[in-house]
């Protein structure tokens, strides 16, 4: 491996969220009543939240902890209908129309965004930049000919190249012409002041429970308190009311991971995705007047492989020896929901609940998805016709075989969890380490900290029981099944868990 010469932060954080001040929602203290209530603070929800307010629909928001904090604060935030070699497959799996529909859908959310901005002269460093797809092998330089194939099927302006402005290996590239890139937070904070004048409420720190059937369907909270609404929009990244639908065996939800380096050297420009394993995802953005080039990759399922410090570590030497890298101020890693069929899951969340609408399953395609996703929501709740709604309906049977092999890879790791044997105790911990332990002859995780306090938790997933991993990187709980994660103290960082994890004295 290359030698690293700059050291890695200690604490992840991401640069989005690093360079801006939010407003804060105080927590909801009462039940209220409500004609749509949106649960998740991200792009699909505030836009959502944006679009029904300024239509005249009485809108909530609710988020469990503080809003953009979740997978929408941890992107990188690349505004494009390329997403990887994916429409040659979608022609495969789905036929030509469908995958013409699928690239428009993402070319209109990405014209959404863009026409956000220019309505309410945003400042948050939108530019437009080719998006590159580029293979540094033979096996997947033909994979790039068959997508340009594809693109030229779907009438999608694309260009081909055998190489990109950088000493990274490259033997082939297709090029999507005119794509973006911005500060994702800096947009939708932006369209926050209009929710509000128009009516609308945002309550943070205020958890969803559960769903309760009725006309209309209310959302209990952790409180105890009634939201009772005649829609409800989950777009909560992951569906906590997994009871409707089934979602946690019908998705699979990985993590993959980003450093924010500076170089010495200039950025050519453009956005690039690798083709081969383990992928890399390069853009820019500005930083105090310098570029910090965004390095991500190394994707895998959450909870699972090998010590989550070391993906990072793969991104810093990669870095090391593609760029004279003089500083790695930010590392961060978000989780992205894939679906069986790599089409998104948006709409009624099943056919007998037609006012609960869900919205998830972006495969790290979120800005454009989740833009496109709170039109097509939006549009069901104002009983309007949308083009794209049977395309991501969430009710299409499709990728059994999929789900067959997701759901026996949970099976052998809950069975794995449970029958792993543990010698470790509170006591053979160092500073800044974690691990499953035992505690009174049960099963705990534990991590002391850097004051060497142990904080001790029941390290079974409050959603369906599995043993949660200790994540390195990032210092939190893990779930290897279903991928809820939780801080070192126990709460819930992402779904579909919503109680916590117990803590031990």
């Amino acid at each position: 491996m290359t030698k690293k010469n700059t050291e890695l932060p200690q604490y992840p954080e991401p640069y989005w969220r690093s360079t801006l001040s939010f407003p804060s929602f105080s927590k909801l203290e009462t039940d209220i009543t409500t004609d749509v209530l949106i649960v998740g603070g991200g792009i699909t929800g505030i836009t959502s939240a944006y679009l029904l307010a300024k239509q005249g629909v009485k809108v909530t928001l609710i988020e469990a902890s503080e809003i953009l904090n979740g997978t929408t604060g941890h992107t990188t935030a690349k505004i494009t209908a390329q997403h990887g070699l994916i429409y040659n497959q979608l022609i495969t799996d789905h036929g030509e129309e469908k995958a013409r529909l699928y690239y428009q859908a993402n070319t209109e959310g990405m014209e959404l965004i863009k026409g956000l901005i220019e309505e309410h002269s945003i400042e948050c460093n939108l530019n437009v930049q080719d998006a590159y797809v580029y293979a540094n092998t033979d096996e997947y330089k033909s994979k790039i000919q068959e997508e340009l194939k594809a693109y030229q099927k779907l009438g999608i302006r694309g260009d081909y190249a055998e190489k990109i402005p950088f000493s990274i290996p490259c033997k082939a590239a297709v090029i999507m012409k005119d794509q973006a890139q911005f500060h994702p937070l800096k947009y939708l904070t932006a369209l926050i002041p209009p929710i509000l004048e128009a009516g609308g409420n945002i309550y943070e720190r205020t958890t969803a429970m559960k769903i309760e059937d009725g006309k209309p369907p209310t959302v209990i909270t952790e409180t105890g308190h009634t939201i009772k609404s005649n829609h409800i929009i989950v777009a909560s990244h992951f569906p906590f009311n997994d009871e409707m639908g089934l979602y946690f065996a019908r998705t699979h939800i990985k993590r993959s991971y980003v450093l924010g380096i500076k170089t010495e050297q200039e950025y050519p420009g453009g956005m690039y995705y690798s083709a081969d394993n383990p992928t890399r995802s390069l853009r820019y953005t500005e930083d105090n007047g310098e570029k910090l080039i965004l390095v991500g990759g190394e994707g895998h399922k959450t909870g699972q492989g090998i010590s989550t410090i070391e993906h990072y570590e793969a991104l810093q030497d990669f870095s090391s020896q593609y760029f004279n890298v003089k500083d790695i101020p930010y590392r961060w890693s978000a989780q992205d929901i894939v679906t069986p069929d790599n089409l998104p899951f948006v709409g009624p969340v099943t056919s007998n609940h037609p006012n609960v609408l869900i919205a998830t399953g972006y495969a790290k395609w979120g800005m454009t998805n989740g833009s496109i996703a709170a039109k097509i929501l939006t549009d069901h709740i104002l009983q309007k016709d949308n083009r794209y709604a049977d395309l991501y309906n969430p009710a299409r049977i499709k990728g059994m075989k999929n789900i067959v092999e997701d759901n026996a890879d949970v099976a052998k790791h809950l069975i794995k969890s449970k029958l792993a044997v543990i010698h470790k105790t509170p006591e053979d911990l160092g500073i800044d380490e974690g691990a499953i332990v035992k505690v009174n002859g049960d099963k705990a995780g534990c991590y002391r900290d850097h004051e060497g306090q142990l904080h001790i938790v029941d390290s079974t997933c409050t959603h369906m029981g599995c043993e949660v991993a200790w994540n390195s990187g990032d210092r939190t709980w893990d779930c290897p099944c279903h991928a809820s994660r939780y801080s070192i103290t126990g709460e819930v960082l992402n779904g579909p868990a919503v109680e916590p994890l117990k803590k031990i004295k």
